[in-house]
């Protein structure tokens, strides 16, 4: 029998790099189109490459002709996009897995663990508005038309070459030089932090499965860790002792409004979550990888290299603000 086909439409971020290894290494034959070759995520060997920009017609000019047994899409943010997916590829599928966001579901949490079921409304973000109504799209499609659908929400997914923080290595480094870093709220609110690897291991048990269509499903790890455990075990890491400065939410967005959307509408809640489904669904995953180990991956990875170790100026010079603002009183 011919390997079961899958085609990625994007393949070399971080989750999708990730996603396209472990589809190879379970037998399927992998095709990445993407607008051009990654030099920090080269396609592995194994993948056909197909050049062509999704929003173009290029797009439909590389697949001409082509049927697939699985499409999985990481690519598509608003549902003009989706539905001009659905339009190019016609009936060549036998199952489209649409990539949303656990951002999606709703701010504030109403209960925690959160699970697939829990509503999705999040008033402060346009990207999770944009993926529900992608959602939408998707669930009217299946329910009237029949199209084999399944919508994957991760959650924060993390490689080797993304520190865990809005300000990325830059907060790292100023771990390193002794210098405070800005943690929001008071340090104690809980997120989770799942390996690229361990989301495709789940991830490539759902493609193709009979069971997973019509589903949502999200992949998350199981460790819930505070933001002042996240940055402790990163300075940890990198050798360092980390002087934490607590800044509340408000006084974070009144300094960037564009702190809302990442703050608001995520992380300065408690999002952990119930992975019962995908478990269910593909038995015997766990994820394994422990941050602390993540955390070893990416503090290797960026002193391999010291043109990595680049310093974002305005991160740099807002915490100093924030830092002479804020830094001797408590948040609340």
């Amino acid at each position: 029998m011919a390997a079961p086909s899958v085609l990625f439409l994007g393949g070399t971020g971080v989750i999708s790099w990730a996603c396209t290894r472990e589809a190879l290494a379970a037998g399927f034959a992998v095709t990445v189109l993407g607008r051009g070759i990654s030099t920090r995520r080269p396609s592995p060997e194994g993948c056909e490459l197909l050049t062509a920009d999704l929003d173009d017609d290029s797009f439909a000019a590389a697949v001409a002709g082509r049927e697939f047994d699985v499409v999985v899409d990481f690519r598509a943010f608003t549902p003009a996009q989706v539905g001009d997916r659905l339009q190019t590829l016609g009936d060549r599928f036998g199952q489209y897995v649409f990539i949303s966001s656990a951002s999606a579901y709703q701010k504030p949490p109403a209960r925690v663990p959160v699970l697939e079921s829990s509503p999705l409304r999040n008033p402060f973000s346009q990207y999770a508005r944009d993926k529900t109504a992608c959602e939408e799209l998707l669930t009217a499609a299946y329910r009237d038309r029949g199209v084999p659908v399944t919508v994957v929400r991760p959650s924060h997914t993390y490689d080797h070459t993304a520190p865990p923080f809005d300000g990325g290595w830059t907060v790292v480094e100023r771990m390193r030089r002794g210098a405070p870093v800005v943690v929001h709220g008071d340090g104690t609110s809980l997120w989770t932090l799942t390996h690229h690897t361990d989301f495709a291991r789940a991830f490539t048990g759902l493609l193709g499965l009979p069971t997973a269509v019509g589903e949502t499903v999200h992949i998350t790890s199981d460790e819930w860790l505070s933001w002042d455990a996240i940055h402790e075990t990163m300075a940890a890491a990198a050798g360092a002792e980390p002087r934490l400065v607590h800044v509340t939410t408000d006084d974070l967005v009144a300094d960037d409004p564009g702190a809302e959307a990442p703050l608001r509408g995520d992380k300065s809640h408690s999002m952990v979550f119930d992975n019962t489904k995908v478990k269910t669904l593909v038995p015997g995953w766990q994820a394994r990888v422990p941050f602390w180990r993540g955390a070893a991956e990416m503090v290797e990875w960026f002193d391999a290299d010291p043109a990595r170790r680049r310093v974002d100026a305005g991160v740099d010079a807002r915490m100093d603000r924030l830092v002479a603002r804020h830094g001797t009183r408590r948040a609340d």
